[in-house]
């Protein structure tokens, strides 16, 4: 029998589990990166194919009680694109706020190991960076997506449009 066949079956090491679980840590933060990008890149072209986006605009009831829509462009849609490039502005902040915290936590073991001799430890600095970006993008999300629905649900007039100023020659 050789030397090979009397050596019991090789082992994982100890931190396979933990090898593991940073490999599918990895994968999964790399996934929400390019999925965030993605949905960046959609909502740019879709801003630049409707000239616009509908958080910034406002819906208008007109006197024979049918709605218009308009982007903060000034320019008229559809009901499906006004939401759809509503709900698509609200998605991008949740999705730009994943892709923050996906690169913060594939950079939280340089960054701890790099931050030994300061006031904060690297951990420390992590979990107030995360919670830092987690409260931001909760509440601009919050904000926007009420802004948004207090569009829809109660029509105004649109701004005024703006004269050119006399006075100036």
């Amino acid at each position: 029998m050789s030397q090979i066949d009397d050596q019991p079956p090789s082992t994982p090491p100890a931190d396979s589990a933990e090898v593991t679980r940073m490999h599918r840590q990895t994968r999964i933060c790399l996934w929400i990166i390019v999925i965030g990008l993605v949905n960046f890149l959609a909502f740019v072209i879709g801003y630049s194919y409707l000239y616009g986006e509908a958080v910034n605009g406002w819906v208008v009831e007109d006197s024979a009680g049918h709605y218009r829509y308009f982007l903060q462009s000034k320019r008229e849609v559809s009901q499906g694109e006004f939401i759809y490039s509503g709900v698509h502005s609200i998605s991008v902040w949740i999705t730009v706020g994943a892709v923050m915290l996906a690169m913060l936590t594939l950079a939280k073991e340089r960054i701890a190991s790099s931050m030994r001799v300061t006031i904060l430890r690297g951990r420390t600095l992590i979990t107030v960076l995360a919670t830092i970006i987690t409260i931001t993008v909760v509440l601009l999300s919050v904000v926007h997506t009420l802004r948004f629905v207090q569009k829809l649900r109660h029509p105004t007039a649109p701004p005024p449009a703006t004269q050119p100023n006399d006075t100036l020659r």
